[in-house]
């Protein structure tokens, strides 16, 4: 990367289905050898699966809580999908990480306040990390299953965002060696 130049910020194109660019920074992320097709697929058929279980009652215990968009009165139609999405990427998104600075000879690792967008990046990556360490065999159920769990903050994603908050206080000593 060079270091005179930052590189410009690309546009990003909303996905044709729910018109949101959350959505298809997700289809990006999710994407493996080049086959969005198939990474579009995997997301829709997760959104489809939480529908249902929004539906059927499954899975409303832990999310029908007074901070949390989703309601036990609701249908479960694809807009509450979307929301119970939205809120898991939000649940999941960190406010501070820790950066190596090497300073006198020796590296601390320094708390940074997170900017929105490498954060929404973060937590886009998290959540597929955390789905594909699930046990299973469908990738669409496994998504499904992390989003709910994040929106209801928990998972393996919403873990990786405590560890990631724990080492910034642990290591706040070091705040003011900041770049």
């Amino acid at each position: 990367m060079s270091r005179r130049t930052t590189a410009k910020k690309r546009f990003i194109n909303p996905d044709p289905i729910y018109r949101s660019r959350l959505v298809s920074m997700m289809i990006s992320r999710l994407l493996q050898d080049g086959k969005k097709s198939v990474a579009a697929r995997l997301f829709y058929e997760s959104l489809d699966t939480i529908g249902t279980n929004l539906t059927n009652g499954r899975g409303t215990n832990n999310l029908a809580s007074k901070d949390s968009p989703i309601s036990k009165n609701e249908t479960g139609s694809s807009s509450d999908a979307l929301k119970v999405f939205q809120q898991a990427v939000l649940n999941v998104t960190p406010v501070v990480e820790v950066k190596s600075r090497r300073v006198g000879g020796s590296n601390y690792q320094v708390p940074l306040e997170v900017n929105t967008e490498r954060g929404t990046a973060l937590a886009l990556r998290w959540i597929v990390q955390a789905a594909r360490q699930r046990p299973g065999r469908e990738m669409a159920a496994k998504l499904a299953n992390e989003f709910m769990d994040a929106a209801g903050k928990q998972g393996n994603a919403i873990r990786k965002r405590e560890e990631t908050h724990r080492m910034a206080e642990a290591n706040k000593a070091f705040a003011n060696y900041r770049f």
